[in-house]
């Protein structure tokens, strides 16, 4: 049976089936693999009573209200097409009891109108339709999008608009009602819109109406099949294009771990829009206005002059809202990766270059990143702000890269050609609504980030800059970067989860990686690699001392210390020494030769390094190498991390023994809880010593304290005896401490300065055809 919405009202929200459906909706969330983030304040979100959102696919248009009620606590009505509304059904039911409103309800605006004066909130959706090209810009600069209906382009809709100037008409005058003392038309207006009291009447007033511009913004966006597709494939045929491309498109975007970040813009106060010749207006016909509905009917139905004048003023009052709420919502676009990459395509394939090559681009886009994170009213997703998702730009090893060419190839939008990439015709085709999500997702991309201006006029800079790129700006971003790290692991690891082993912590010394320059440089640099469960803090008053004597110090903080022994846990030997060679590359560009100096498995670090055999290390210095020690229940460790795995892989927990206590001599360097799987990974690292110890050719200095209380002293014989190089040295310190390095116990600092020192004088002794002249014997000194 056919039925037509009431002309008069609409039914009101079922605040029991509203609570279930949030319910419902928590646990599919849970389900699904796409992650939800809600950027916003406390304050828009509870002050905010009209919420804008762009519109790229189905599903989202049921996401706003659930989030705005886990804030809030607030009910929000919604528009949806009549068509829902034809038939009596259970979904047309569903919809009315939930508060969705028809598009075309004669009394759509003073109904809706009426739920936010009783503190409900509106979601629309301005564009009016899916806009699936995320083509929002006309060539002229002009907001505006394809209509399906029409085949041509058309404004955003001003309803949002219209229903909050015509909210604030209203509110004014219950205002004028108070200072008039007219008690009958408040006492009226309170019995219409079902308000406990007066009073309630008039905080309503009192309240400025709020249109919050929001975004919603998918990443990344895939065209690959899924399993909806294949599960209605599998039960029916005959699927349209604009089904199967839906379900491609959407059903990834469910299914395929992607991020959906909805970040709201700046409120607008739509009376902020009003001239004087509005309110001068207003304040004569005031009094006018009985109902919300006469305040709505003053274009369709004034009722003389000067309303009439009034509705055009508010008309044009309308679209200048309008166009201010579209532009907040396009600048909120949360950009990533893809957006950089795709308008770096765009730009070239305008300018007619059909190819870049491979290390511009990787380069460009690290360049742009870097530039862009200057600018903070951008909104960058968090891959742009995490170096672990896209430093790797910098070496062309980028995983979120690779996936976004991966598409591309996958689409014919570009391929290989030798060592670049070549952009194809179709990235220039024009396609069908229904067809450029599947066909051209980096025209899509583009489209989407258009609106902001600084990415593009950035990206262009990038392009300039990546042939002659001063190699110490990359570097100083480079540094950046480890800076960036250091803050992204302690915010990931200090969750409540964590707290168990966080809070028995004691160290306070900051455990940030450190780069020194000296005043007057000798040219040479110094790379510190600090120990296990240390942070480079325990190397930082040593780094002071060498940028003394004129050397240039790069301090490396080696990846899971210095944050949480939960994030040490979660870490390998290769994370540790990518740290080193990160921070190598970085002191690098600033000096042609170094010296390389780690203390405990800093030291083995080092060694690693310099088997290498980089030219720029003149020379290794390695602190008390753990290789033998004196407690022997680490010999226990790959026996007790595998039986954590076995646990691991039987039940969800975390295992029997994740973590040791550490007894430090520095409480306030050193993490307290030492995670097993960290000491695995050391003993794995010692084993792998055997391979590289014999490729190492520079000079190597050893030292170690005779009576160490962590390593055993023959670890520094057993170094010895596998080290080739003749250039090797060993120096005791008498000692019962394990941190000689820090503590500059027994003039360690002064003997690795001799060392360095014979280095450099061996290093202008050595002749062309004589590099087998050596003046470091295998000697044994004591100190």
């Amino acid at each position: 049976m056919n039925q037509k919405p009431d002309p008069d009202s609409w039914n009101d929200i079922d605040t029991a089936l509203y609570n279930r459906s949030v319910k419902v909706f928590n646990t599919l969330k849970k389900m699904l693999s796409v992650k939800m983030t809600l950027h916003a304040e406390d304050t828009q979100v509870q002050q905010g009573d009209i919420f804008l959102f762009n519109h790229f696919s189905r599903f989202e248009t049921f996401i706003p209200q659930f989030f705005i009620f886990e804030e809030t606590g607030a009910y929000s009505c919604a528009i949806a097409s009549a068509e829902f509304f034809i038939e009596d059904n259970v979904l047309s039911r569903y919809l009315k009891n939930v508060g969705v409103f028809p598009h075309n309800h004669a009394r759509l605006f003073p109904l809706l109108a009426a739920q936010v004066l009783r503190g409900r909130k509106v979601i629309i959706f301005p564009e009016g339709g899916m806009v699936k090209d995320h083509h929002v810009i006309d060539k002229y600069g002009h907001y505006s999008v394809y209509s399906r209906l029409t085949g041509e382009r058309r404004k955003h809709h001003s309803g949002a608009a219209v229903l909050a100037q015509g909210i604030e008409v209203f509110k004014a005058a219950i205002l004028n009602a108070y200072d008039t003392k007219n008690y009958a038309q408040q006492l009226r207006w309170k019995e219409d819109l079902q308000l406990d009291s007066l009073d309630h009447l008039l905080v309503s007033a009192l309240k400025p109406t709020l249109i919050i511009p929001s975004n919603i913004t998918f990443y990344p966006i895939r065209s690959s099949a899924n399993i909806l597709l294949s599960g209605v494939e599998l039960f029916g045929k005959g699927l349209s294009l604009r089904q199967t491309e839906e379900l491609l498109v959407e059903g990834n975007i469910l299914f395929k771990n992607t991020d959906m970040d909805i970040r709201m813009g700046t409120p607008i106060i739509p009376f902020k829009s009003w001239n004087w010749r509005i309110r001068f207006l207003l304040n004569r016909v005031m009094s006018e206005f009985k109902t919300l509905d006469d305040i709505f009917a003053l274009n369709s139905a004034p009722k003389n002059w000067k309303q009439k004048l009034l509705g055009s003023y508010f008309k044009n009052a309308a679209i200048a809202t309008r166009d201010q709420y579209m532009q907040e919502i396009y600048a909120n676009v949360t950009i990533n990766l893809s957006h950089l990459a795709s308008t770096l395509i765009m730009y070239c394939i305008e300018n007619d270059q059909p190819q870049i090559k491979r290390r511009c681009f990787f380069t460009t886009l690290y360049i742009a990143v870097k530039h862009l994170q200057n600018h903070t009213h951008i909104n960058l997703h968090r891959s742009l702000l995490n170096p672990i998702d896209y430093s790797d730009l910098a070496t062309g090893t980028s995983k979120r890269f690779e996936q976004f060419v991966s598409e591309a190839k996958t689409s014919g939008l570009i391929t290989d050609r030798g060592d670049s990439y070549q952009f194809l015709p179709k990235l220039l085709q024009e396609h069908d609504l229904d067809k450029i999500r599947l066909e051209n997702m980096i025209a899509v991309y583009d489209n989407e980030a258009e609106p902001i201006k600084l990415v593009r006029d950035t990206l262009i800079q990038a392009l300039a800059e990546c042939d002659g790129i001063d190699q110490r700006k990359l570097a100083v971003w480079h540094f950046d970067d480890e800076c960036r790290d250091l803050s992204w692991e302690r915010h990931a690891y200090s969750k409540p989860i964590y707290d168990d082993i966080n809070e028995q912590e004691t160290a306070a010394a900051d455990s940030s990686p450190f780069f020194l320059e000296p005043k007057q440089g000798n040219g040479l640099g110094i790379l510190l690699i600090h120990g296990l469960l240390a942070s480079p803090a325990e190397l930082r008053a040593y780094g002071e001392y060498l940028v003394q004597l004129g050397y240039t110090v790069m301090g490396v903080r080696l990846k899971g210390h210095g944050s949480s022994p939960y994030a040490l846990r979660d870490q390998s030997r290769e994370d540790w020494y990518a740290s080193v060679l990160r921070g190598f590359n970085i002191l690098k560009a600033h000096c042609e030769r170094m010296f390389v100096t780690g203390f405990s498995t800093g030291g083995a670090l080092a060694l690693k390094l310099a088997s290498e055999q980089h030219p720029e290390i003149i020379g290794v210095i390695a602190v008390a190498v753990p290789l033998k020690f004196i407690n022997s229940a680490f010999m226990l460790v790959p026996l007790l991390h595998g039986t954590n795995k076995l646990v691991d892989w039987v039940s969800s927990y975390e295992g029997i023994k994740p973590f040791i206590e550490n007894i430090s001599e520095h409480p306030w360097v050193n993490y307290r809880n030492t995670p097993v799987k960290c000491l695995y990974e050391l003993r794995l690292l010692i084993q792998h010593m055997d391979e590289f110890l014999p490729k190492i050719v520079i000079p190597v200095l050893i030292l170690h304290g005779d009576h160490d209380p962590v390593v055993a002293f023959k670890s520094a014989l057993e170094l010895m005896n596998k080290l080739k190089t003749p250039n090797k040295q060993l120096k005791i310190i008498n000692s019962n401490r394990h941190g000689i390095l820090m503590e500059n116990i027994g003039g360690t600092w002064d003997a690795i300065n001799e060392f360095m020192d014979n280095c450099l004088k061996e290093t202008k002794a050595v002749k062309p055809g004589n590099e087998t002249n050596h003046a470091y014997p295998g000697l044994i000194k004591i100190n």
